[in-house]
């Protein structure tokens, strides 16, 4: 896959239960504004993001947006929109349904912690049953009906 900018909540979930490694694997170097980074040092961050966020990796990119969008949106999410939209970024990680809507109306495409899970699946990085385990005991809530039909291609393609 190509070059992705990403919001905070993807990032905080793969780390949470053990596998933001896979990102670099999916997507090579990550961008992310300096609010993403902020959120993630926030005093009511869980540690581990907080300790991660504070000696990022090599492969995590920061980049100031040049503009400020006006969205009613959080800072994390706006900034990371305007530097997808400033850098021809296409795609974005980002899990919150508003800012996920707002992406797509500027033609960015989203990928959310799930579907990063599946990606990761699928190129034999992780186990997305495992994952799923993991996140139960995280904040990390989807509805079932978003989860199931990935749950089944998950299963589908390892039957065959």
């Amino acid at each position: 896959m190509s070059l992705v900018v990403s919001d905070t909540t993807p990032l905080n979930y793969l780390i949470l239960i053990g596998k933001i490694d896979v990102l670099p694997s999916l997507f090579g170097s990550l961008i992310v504004p300096p609010a993403v980074i902020s959120e993630m040092r926030h005093p009511k961050a869980p540690s581990a993001v907080a300790a991660w966020a504070s000696s990022p990796p090599q492969w995590l990119k920061i980049q100031e947006p040049r503009h400020n969008l006006n969205l009613a949106l959080g800072p994390g999410e706006k900034e990371a929109i305007a530097v997808a939209e400033e850098l021809g970024i296409r795609a974005i990680l980002v899990d919150d349904k508003k800012a996920r809507i707002e992406a797509k109306k500027r033609g960015l495409s989203t990928i959310g912690t799930i579907a990063i899970l599946e990606l990761a699946d699928e190129a034999k990085l992780l186990d997305f049953e495992v994952c799923l385990v993991l996140l139960r005991d995280t904040t990390f809530r989807i509805e079932s009906a978003l989860l199931n039909p990935v749950r089944s291609r998950v299963r589908a393609r390892k039957a065959s």
